[in-house]
Formats: structure tokens, C-alpha cells, sequence
């Protein structure tokens, strides 16, 4: 069964019980996944706003732009919405290291067996 939110064109956001949205970041050149991040609806319109990534911590449980701090910011060239929005992508242009820790993405590991080694 499909409705409006899966095939219209109007924008509804559905958030979760929590009021979240998962957000994948990735570089819009390369393609590469940088990180994994949630959106609220206050997120979500400073990002359309200013054009710059914005989240919400939810082990801070307060809401974030991307970079505020290491001057990392996350310009955004597009964002989309999966099919039934509860998900958004976001295509950004990395000022600097997408990853807390000084790696380029937050993906920067690969599990092997039970261990995890550098990816290439």
C-alpha cells in the first residue's frame, strides 16, 4: 500500500518516538559515508536554513552543528529523504575530519571475524 508521504512530493518527515530522524552524511565527491548522525525537527530546518549540518546529540541530548567547535563544518550540496522520510541524506562538503576522533569519516575501521583492523 503506498500513501502520499512515500510517493508525493511534499515534505513530512516522520519522526520517531523520540522525535528523531537517522541522518547518513557522505562526501560529495567521493561518495564515502562519513557519518551516521539523528536529526529533530530543529535540526532538520537550521540545516535547510543555513546550509550547514546540524543534529541532535542524543548523549548530550542537545542539538549541534557539525563542526561549532573543530571548524569541521559539513556544507551541504543536497539533502534527500528516503521513501517513507523517515530518513535523511545528507551530501555535504567536509571543511576538515568528519570523525570526532581526526579520521576523515567515522568509518574507518572493518570487521574481521571478531576483530576490527584499519580500512584501506
Amino acid at each position: 500500500m503506498t500513501n502520499s508521504r512515500d510517493t508525493g512530493l511534499t515534505l513530512d518527515p516522520k519522526f520517531d518516538s523520540a522525535g528523531l530522524l537517522t541522518a547518513v552524511v557522505t562526501d560529495r565527491v567521493s561518495g564515502d559515508v562519513l557519518m551516521v548522525a539523528h536529526m529533530n525537527a530543529e535540526a532538520l530546518a537550521l540545516t535547510q536554513a543555513t546550509g550547514e549540518a546540524h543534529f541532535w546529540s542524543r548523549s548530550r541530548e542537545k542539538l549541534w552543528k557539525k563542526g561549532e567547535t573543530s571548524g569541521n563544518v559539513l556544507r551541504v550540496a543536497e539533502l534527500r529523504i528516503d521513501c517513507d522520510q523517515d530518513a535523511v541524506w545528507v551530501i555535504a562538503d567536509a571543511a576538515g575530519p568528519a570523525c570526532h576522533t581526526g579520521e576523515r569519516t567515522c568509518f574507518f575501521r572493518r570487521i574481521e571475524g571478531d576483530g576490527l583492523v584499519p580500512a584501506e
